[in-house]
């Protein structure tokens, strides 16, 4: 069973989040590290969330990761898969599993990111796909 493309809706950006915005629009997956602490955290923000330090910057992912939960939604108008993808970074993020047959996902796969187009022209959402 194939997920058919929902419409999503063009992200909310600030400045705190618009490098990664601008990073999405060409093709770029973006995270923070600190380098205070050395770690890399999800969701994009300028404070570490383990150390609390301001000393973040920005790092360029390599956009791999794996399925640590999933769930897949059979009964909604247009079936689609949600899941918590822990990043070959270390952060684990919440997100979409697209572009691959919904019955065939396992927790432990293999997943790469995946940029799905926006409404009104926002910029792409990563979402991931089985690597």
């Amino acid at each position: 069973m194939a997920g058919k493309e929902r419409a999503i809706p063009a992200p909310m950006t600030n400045p705190e989040t618009e490098p990664f915005w601008a990073a999405a629009r060409e093709g770029k997956f973006l995270l923070r590290g600190c380098t205070a602490c050395g770690k890399t955290h999800w969701y994009p923000r300028a404070v570490c969330p383990f150390c609390f330090s301001e000393r973040t910057e920005w790092r360029e992912g390599s956009g791999r990761g794996t399925i640590y939960s999933l769930s897949v939604m059979k009964r909604a108008p247009e079936p689609y898969a949600i899941a918590y993808v822990t990043l070959e970074e270390g952060p684990t993020m919440m997100t979409n599993i697209v572009d691959c047959d919904l019955d065939s996902l396992a927790i432990g796969q293999k997943v790469t990111v995946a940029f799905k187009p926006t409404q009104n022209d926002g910029p792409p959402f990563p979402m991931f796909r089985p690597a």
